[in-house]
């Protein structure tokens, strides 16, 4: 199957300092090298600490800022080579849903203006019928349109990133990128926006770049998974085949800081000795060696080339194969006890945004429409 989104090689360093007659003298290497695939109708997570470039791979991708190098291919075409009234175009065809929804939406616009924008920036839809199809919008991520006449400060943090996606969804897009979209969300509501994504792509078809780092969420929503590092991907794999067998030390050391709601659950929690690195001047050699508790020279020295075997799984390390197996970093048995369970059960249901939010027994929030 042809990629939708095609990155490869994508860099972009920041200036940090200048001399005195203006050159630059240090930069921050926010993304080096990095290179990656989505496919129409699937989500590939950006994972990783705070500081790998997760971000800024989603800014560069949708040409919100200019890379120093690499290209980014959108159904074949180089977004690189694009003129203003193509790159508008593009903009239509791939949206982002920013992390603070407080942030994100216009105080002095109503929610009924701020869907109609995009509507009437693309000329997607005639005046008259605009109402209506605002209406539509807020229906179909769980909103009344009664809310349309409402300013942002008069709705709750899952109801303002329910309209930011309704924003998204404005203009039809093919690609969205959501950039922590439920890291500034209670828990609560932080499953039901994911499921409303999540039934979303199945109902339309979208393909999702997701930037988080919490693997938990990751491990629900993902098909695809690239762990980023100081800038680079160390190992990229099909989520379901890197929760269970994480071959990258970073990898693994990120997978077993998850919580799992058995406290008598069997894992072995992996703790990184040292500070993490600095993006200014990153070590040579593999940039996670200063914290690996697997490192030798070579690793000091020689640059890991991010190779994949024949199922798609790819990993940036000169000691893959000499790795111990893993386990217990993510129990098999990762489900609620059942005290936790009947718990859960008790205080399910609720409403958000005229919603059902009734928890099942994964955690997750049944999909809401």
């Amino acid at each position: 199957m042809t990629a939708l989104l095609e990155v490869e090689g994508l860099v972009k360093h920041f200036v940090a300092a200048r001399s005195v007659f203006g050159r630059p003298t240090a930069f921050v290497k926010a993304v080096d090298g990095v290179s990656f695939s989505v496919e129409a109708g699937k989500t590939l997570a950006l994972v990783g600490e705070s500081g790998c470039g997760k971000s800024t791979v989603s800014r560069l991708v949708l040409r919100l800022i200019e890379p120093d190098a690499g290209k980014v291919r959108f159904e074949g075409r180089d977004l690189g080579a694009l003129d203003d009234n193509a790159l508008r175009a593009f903009r239509r065809d791939a949206q982002i849903i920013f992390q603070d929804p407080y942030a994100s939406l216009n105080p002095r616009m109503t929610v009924s203006q701020i869907l109609t924008e995009p509507l009437a920036l693309h000329d997607l839809v005639p005046a008259a019928r605009r109402r209506e199809r605002v209406e539509e919008l807020l229906q179909l991520v769980g909103l009344e349109p009664r809310f349309a006449r409402r300013y942002p400060h008069e709705f709750s943090g899952g109801q303002r990133q329910r309209i930011a996606i309704a924003r998204a969804l404005a203009v039809e897009p093919k690609l969205i990128i959501c950039d922590e979209p439920v890291s500034a969300l209670d828990v609560s509501i932080r499953s039901q926006i994911l499921n409303l994504l999540r039934d979303l792509q199945d109902r339309l078809g979208l393909a999702y770049i997701f930037v988080s780092h919490d693997l938990a969420v990751v491990k629900h929503i993902a098909d695809r998974v690239a762990v980023m590092n100081l800038g680079t991907i160390v190992e990229a794999a099909d989520a379901q085949a890197l929760f269970a067998a994480p071959r990258h030390p970073y990898s693994r050391a990120l997978l077993s800081a998850i919580p799992v709601p058995r406290p008598q659950a069997k894992r072995s929690r992996i703790v990184l000795e040292g500070e993490m690195p600095s993006a200014l001047n990153p070590p040579p050699g593999c940039r996670f060696h200063t914290r690996c508790p697997y490192v030798i020279e070579r690793c000091r020295t020689e640059v890991p080339a991010l190779l994949a075997d024949g199922t798609g799984h790819a990993t940036a390390c000169h000691r893959t194969a000499e790795l111990p197996a893993t386990e217990n970093i993510v129990p098999a048995d990762g489900g609620f006890s059942p005290a936790l369970e009947k718990l859960i059960a008790a205080f399910g249901g609720g409403v958000e945004g005229g919603a059902g939010t009734g928890v099942d027994q994964s955690g997750i929030r049944p999909a809401v429409a």
